[in-house]
């Protein structure tokens, strides 16, 4: 089982550590701009997956390394803007960016599952698909997934129940247009009341990166974890519920966009897309979600 990590930087690494850790693919190739500092990230996670029981070949590479991958994960991006406010502050820039790779990545690699994880991943994930011209159910994106676990644990913390145990998403937009589906929240099929001190958790968590990036710099870990999270659920077959972010085709009346929403994943990528019946409110914001991304979208050059 083969990983091809396309930016090999804070993020990057820490999905190709974690798969290491996890022992669940038996080649990671690392593509970045650096190749030199490719390989010695390479040599580095080479001499600590000695540790673990399963080996995994580490190597740097370039696109045409990706060959024969199942899962071609992209974390690369241009540098972040200082005092970054909006993660669509990046849209032009990365998105030029992806029409230099994505296009070579669907020519030497047709069969992979794509994960998209570099910022805005709402553009950046409808514009992998019209670059690469996958199929929809083998192009995702991190899209809400790191927001869902963030605010499941500031729910599990009022609440007093593991997160684990929690079955609240977060949909829409990673960004601005995200909002918490409480009217579907249930812990132990008991619906979890929408209150305002509960719906407070959610604008919390949403501002989480942004505070993150503001004191160190970046964020890394949370998301490296969730990229991690959904290239195990493929390799192993896993059928996982997690909230991605997935081309709509027609749930709410949206078409056209990717946004979050939640998916079961497996060995074929998003193997099923499930459309919860959210309350009239929270359609509302789906869709105002929807058009906040496709201005985005239609503003790029």
């Amino acid at each position: 089982m083969k990983v091809t990590i396309i930016g090999p930087g804070k993020v990057g690494m820490v999905l190709a550590y974690t798969l290491v850790l996890r022992g669940v693919a038996r080649e990671i190739v690392l593509v970045g701009s650096d190749r030199v500092k490719a390989e010695g990230e390479a040599l580095d996670l080479t001499h600590a997956q000695a540790f673990q029981q399963i080996p995994v070949k580490v190597r740097a590479g370039g696109i045409e390394d990706a060959a024969g991958s199942e899962v071609v994960a992209v974390c690369a991006s241009v540098p972040m803007p200082s005092g970054l406010l909006s993660r669509n502050a990046l849209a032009q820039g990365n998105a030029d960016l992806m029409k230099k790779l994505l296009p070579r990545v669907a020519e030497v690699a047709p069969e992979a599952k794509l994960v998209m994880v570099t910022n805005p991943v709402d553009v950046l994930t409808w514009q992998a698909l019209e670059l690469t011209g996958f199929p929809r159910e083998r192009v995702m994106g991190t899209g809400t997934l790191v927001d869902s676990i963030r605010f499941r644990e500031l729910l599990s913390e009022m609440l007093h129940i593991h997160p684990d145990d929690l079955r609240a998403y977060i949909l829409g937009e990673h960004g601005e247009h995200q909002f918490p589906a409480m009217s579907v929240a249930q812990a132990g099929g008991e619906k979890i009341d929408d209150t305002p001190e509960r719906r407070a958790l959610c604008e919390r968590a949403k501002y989480f990166g942004i505070e993150v990036f503001q004191k160190k710099g970046n964020t890394c870990y949370a998301i490296g974890q969730a990229a991690a999270y959904i290239i195990e659920a493929i390799l192993l077959d896993e059928k996982r519920t997690v909230p991605l972010s997935v081309k709509i085709d027609g749930y709410l009346g949206v078409s056209g966009v990717c946004l979050s929403v939640p998916v079961v994943v497996g060995r074929r990528g998003v193997e099923r897309y499930l459309h919860p019946d959210l309350n009239a409110g929270e359609a509302a914001q789906f869709r105002a979600a929807a058009e906040a991304v496709r201005e985005v979208i239609e503003g790029l050059r």
